[in-house]
């Protein structure tokens, strides 16, 4: 593997997945072979004997080379709860991910790898994904819903990023509602007050058109 980011969001349900598989197309775009890993997952339907989630499911479709689910989602669990409280019969073991993180990166150039939740979204009794962040080590881009609120969170976020020691590579919005007031102007402000780079700006769509996304998108 040559090159590789770790998606994180201000909070849940901000467009992680959407950005993610987005910046899968705009690396297959520059002729890149790419591969997606979402390590965690709550909130999954049993299918063919397993657990598995929807997310995790599009990562699989959308990357350049065939992969067995269980490499992209090692932890699967069918409540949509924090992964602590889902997995406690099953908890995340990090010498686990990075198994599959190792066998992954070796298929592709491009490895993007989705969090779950927000940045301290617990993964087990002790550890939170931005302990799943600074083993993997890689580049992280924050995902920020364009909404009342996420000018607080997109900061918090960005700070503990960099807190944590870890390169924050920019951040992508996502607008999700096309009712919020004054979008624009809050990005502005997103753009002056973040400590990182806007990579790109997913206006609204009522369904997922990951070309048109990764065309927005400005590495």
């Amino acid at each position: 593997m040559q090159q590789g980011y770790f998606i994180t969001g201000t909070d849940t349900g901000v467009g992680k997945t959407w950005a993610a598989i987005a910046l899968m197309h705009y690396f297959r775009n520059q002729g890149k072979t790419v591969v997606g890993m979402k390590p965690v997952a709550s909130g999954c339907c049993f299918q063919e004997g397993q657990w598995r989630n929807e997310d995790a499911l599009l990562m699989q479709t959308h990357a350049s080379v065939p992969l067995a689910y269980n490499l992209i989602n090692p932890y699967a669990y069918e409540e949509p709860v924090s992964p602590h409280i889902a997995g406690q019969n099953n908890p995340v073991e990090l010498n686990t991910v990075q198994s599959c993180f190792d066998v992954l990166q070796d298929r592709a150039e491009i490895m993007i790898v989705e969090g779950a939740g927000g940045w301290y979204t617990p993964i087990n009794v002790q550890q939170s994904i931005a302990d799943l962040a600074r083993m993997l080590a890689l580049p992280v881009v924050v995902v920020v819903a364009i909404r009342l609120g996420c000018i607080n969170h997109a900061q918090l976020t960005v700070r503990a990023i960099e807190q944590a020691g870890l390169n924050c590579a920019g951040w992508i919005a996502t607008c999700l509602d096309f009712s919020v007031l004054r979008s624009e102007e809050t990005m502005q402000t997103l753009k002056l007050k973040l400590n990182a780079s806007n990579l790109g700006i997913l206006p609204y769509r009522p369904n997922a058109d990951f070309n048109f996304f990764a065309r927005q998108l400005r590495l």
